[in-house]
């Protein structure tokens, strides 16, 4: 079926929706972590890369990283259509998680990125915030 938009018209109107970001794979995150009785954390701090959540007293930050969206090295591939659009795309994300990291563990944060798909196995996944949460902090 025909496009009854000009090409032009449909990226406005695609332009014009707005994602919500990885809400769905944050709330189950956050289900098991209170399953679990992990305590202490926040939800989009004010921090660099606006991290899913944030334990402030231990200073750890935690990012849910979509395996499309992030490039995970398992899973993730490349859209067949448009495909220098989506590898820049793709790969900003990339350079800016690694900006991300590099400003947060410059300022004393300790950062944990789990993949979409390791929540499959959510004790693993947990068990890594845990081992983060466990360090002694830097003075």
């Amino acid at each position: 079926m025909a496009d009854v938009f000009s090409k032009a018209k449909r990226s406005e109107v695609m332009s014009r929706i707005r994602g919500r970001g990885n809400r769905g794979t944050e709330l189950l995150f956050a289900r098991l972590m209170r399953a679990a009785g992990m305590a202490g954390w926040r939800r989009h701090l004010p921090l660099a890369g606006r991290p899913d959540f944030a334990f402030r007293r231990q200073r750890v930050v935690v990012f849910i990283d979509g395996c499309f969206w992030h490039q995970c090295p398992r899973c993730s591939n490349m859209p067949a259509t448009n495909r220098p659009f989506w590898q820049a795309k793709l790969s900003a994300n990339v350079a800016r998680d690694r900006r991300v990291t590099r400003e947060l563990r410059g300022s004393g944060w300790r950062v944990v990125r789990i993949w979409e798909h390791e929540l499959r196995a959510p004790a693993a996944a947990l068990g890594r915030v845990r081992r983060a949460l466990s360090k002694v902090p830097h003075p």
